[in-house]
């Protein structure tokens, strides 16, 4: 079942043009060689925090309360990934993601595999089913090679489900990541899991507010403290920067 989904991904692929994200015998991409074996996040405060990004070949994760700049972040990500000529990948487990503020942010559609969920707001076995949907489509696009970055949104997840997916999971993930050029990131309100060479960026914000009167009052940004976890790295520690709501008009 696994190999017909991957065949069925491949083949997906190749009808948009996208080969290249596939193990071939077609040249790589030029990527500037003093990142390291490293995706840049794009923010420059952070980038020099990180010694330039985040590392590939790892599971890393970015994690924080909602309105806490996850989202932001994770497009700034992407979107400096695309705008080097690299491609990424979205796993959208409740298709929640905003394409429009996606492309606001820089971010080349082009270069963007989106796999969309369930949108469910239903109880029961529900989201664990379609957790458990979004973590093969992650391994499925890691098994197909080239991407820059591979992010897994789980922010909406309840705690409760969280907590029940199996250690092994982030285990089998990892595995399937090492060695590979692709920076494989979770997203969600609360730690879960990372490599041993990879990051925790822990997120707090201070939302910034525009306009004189009640009505016209409006989110225009926040002032965001990445708190950084990686041990192996050593690059603990604490950055400061800002995250603007970019306009969708």
């Amino acid at each position: 079942m696994a190999k017909d989904a991957l065949v069925a991904l491949e083949s997906a692929l190749r009808e948009r043009k996208l080969d290249r994200t596939l193990i071939t015998a077609l040249p790589s991409i030029d990527r500037d060689d003093a990142s390291g074996g490293l995706v840049p996040t794009g923010i420059a405060s952070l980038d020099a925090c990180l010694r330039g990004g985040l590392p590939r070949g790892h599971l890393s994760e970015i994690v924080g309360p909602r309105s806490s700049g996850r989202t932001t972040l994770l497009l700034q990500i992407l979107a400096t990934a695309t705008r080097r000529g690299e491609i990424v990948a979205v796993v959208d487990t409740f298709d929640r993601f905003d394409v429009a503020s996606a492309i606001a942010a820089g971010l080349d559609t082009e270069r963007l595999l989106w796999i969309r969920g369930d949108a469910i707001t239903g109880n029961g076995d529900l989201p664990e089913r379609t957790v458990a949907r979004a973590i093969k489509a992650v391994n499925l696009v890691l098994q197909a090679g080239g991407f820059a970055c591979v992010a897994i949104d789980l922010a909406d997840v309840p705690c409760a489900v969280l907590a029940r997916i199996p250690f092994t999971t982030w285990l089998r993930i990892q595995h399937v990541v090492e060695g590979r050029d692709t920076a494989c990131v979770l997203v969600g309100s609360q730690p879960m899991a990372r490599s041993a060479g990879g990051l925790t960026l822990a997120l707090t914000a201070r939302t910034r507010w525009a306009g004189d009167t009640d009505r016209g009052r409006h989110v225009c940004g926040a002032d965001v403290t990445a708190r950084i976890v990686s041990p192996r790295r050593r690059v603990e520690g604490n950055v400061a920067f800002q995250a603007v709501v970019a306009s969708t008009n």
